[in-house]
């Protein structure tokens, strides 16, 4: 399995990051996709990485925040309109993902009223199949077997983390959380951990409460670094990096992260591609 970390940007509005969102790519030629978050500006780095919301598998949604969802409607639509026959994309996610569907295809309405009215081998309105998943889940996604794990973004919930396995290789990818006992399940022996993160010693030097605020319910370098090691972790990838680091400083985030892990640490660029 090859990760591709599409975004690794956070809300904060950043010209060289798009928002969070991670590619699987697997099977022969690389061709079974699975799409990991649907933050802002994610199909146009799927189509620097070779690939396009209609090569999707499927799609997994960590949770509901604004900025991992945002851009769904454009995986949406983007699949809708270069497929030439009716197909599915398939949506998995916390409970709440289904009205969070429905409510996007409602707003795509007037659009998808346009184009089937002016595409005459267009005549089917996009069609997304979406299954609630909790906690202890499992199902098959092509070749890949996934299962669901509890993480802890209160009070966001629910969440999920995913760990998908294909031919003894594990990806786990957790989304926004802090460390908690469904992350050490998650990541149990995984060959690739990608964890959302936050510099918390930089996050303090900010007078703002609203930045304050995501102290709690985030992990921090040294926290993911943590979880990596006591779970027996081969590597960490960092991603999702609030501040994000300027050129020249992912030496200083590896290091911090070097200080409580071993194995391989990964700071994330978009785009940047990791393999087991």
């Amino acid at each position: 399995m090859e990760v591709v970390l599409l975004g690794t940007g956070s809300p904060i509005p950043d010209p060289n990051r798009a928002g969070p969102a991670t590619l699987l790519k697997t099977g022969e030629g690389g061709l079974e996709q699975v799409l990991v978050d649907a933050g802002r500006g994610c199909v146009m780095r799927m189509a620097a990485a070779g690939s396009m919301p209609v090569l999707l598998s499927g799609v997994l949604i960590t949770h509901l925040h604004s900025d991992h969802v945002c851009a769904l409607n454009d995986v949406i639509t983007t699949q809708w309109v270069m497929t030439t026959e009716p197909r599915p994309l398939r949506v998995w996610g916390p409970v709440g993902i289904k009205r969070f569907v429905e409510r996007t295809l409602d707003a795509l309405g007037p659009d998808i009223g346009y184009r089937i009215a002016h595409h005459d081998d267009l005549n089917w309105e996009p069609a997304v199949e979406v299954c609630e998943v909790t906690a202890g889940d499992s199902f098959a996604l092509g070749s890949m077997q996934v299962s669901v794990h509890a993480t802890a973004h209160a009070p966001v919930e629910p969440t999920a983390g995913y760990r998908v396995e294909r031919e003894g290789r594990v990806v786990a990818l957790a989304g926004d959380t802090i460390p908690c006992a469904g992350v050490d399940d998650l990541t149990s022996n995984a060959d690739i951990y990608v964890q959302t993160v936050i510099r918390d010693d930089l996050v303090k030097l900010v007078p703002m409460a609203r930045m304050q605020d995501i102290l709690d319910y985030h992990s921090s370098v040294e926290q993911a670094a943590q979880t990596a090691e006591r779970n027996n972790v081969k590597t960490l990838v960092l991603t999702h990096l609030v501040p994000a680091p300027q050129p020249g400083q992912h030496d200083e985030w590896r290091a911090i992260a070097a200080r409580h892990f071993s194995g391989e640490i990964v700071i994330g660029d978009d785009l940047t591609s990791i393999s087991p």
